[in-house]
């Protein structure tokens, strides 16, 4: 077994992978090399794990797909709940070649797996090029002193769909 640190009542508390988990971050890992060597992306891959079982794969695919949102874990949860036939992944497990990016994580808590289990540090990440520091950084500022010039317009406009939505009796909550 390998060490893991997992949070618990907000207390970092060591406890051991099962062969079972490192079987699925290896195989994380493998879609990340596959894909380096493949040259079909950059170096990350994503399980994700239900009942003991990978359910979907997904491998970075943004420079082969001219997507820049195809990162590993984006891919594995639309193949995820494309298999479930879901729009959440309650009962999931996650395993990433890579701690998330600021758009896996935020599509990641939006897919509500139970946990996420990675390999590589963002750190890993930034000393190969791929640093989204900027991206954190940015998002702690209020958007009229964001770097990428932004505007906010027609809110009342726009509104109207709100307003419908929250008085809609068929919406699908999520």
């Amino acid at each position: 077994m390998l060490p893991f640190f997992a949070p618990n009542n907000n207390l970092k508390l060591k406890t051991m992978l099962t062969p079972k988990q490192s079987e699925f971050m290896q195989e994380a890992i493998n879609l990340s090399i596959e894909n380096v060597k493949s040259g079909k992306g950059g170096p990350f891959g994503a399980v994700i794990v239900k009942d003991g079982k990978i359910i979907a794969r997904g491998a970075n695919g943004v420079t082969s797909t001219n997507d820049p949102t195809a990162h590993a874990e984006v891919v594995a949860i639309r193949n995820a709940c494309k298999e479930l036939g879901t729009f959440q992944l309650d009962g999931c497990e996650i395993y990433t070649s890579c701690e998330p990016c600021p758009m896996c994580l935020g599509a990641i808590y939006w897919a509500r797996p139970d946990r996420i289990y990675f390999a590589n540090t963002k750190k890993d990440a930034a000393d190969i090029q791929f640093d989204d520091q900027f991206i954190y950084n940015e998002l702690e500022l209020h958007f009229t002193g964001r770097k990428m010039e932004t505007r906010q317009m027609m809110r009342e406009e726009a509104l109207v769909a709100f307003k419908l939505w929250s008085e809609s009796i068929s919406k699908i909550e999520y």
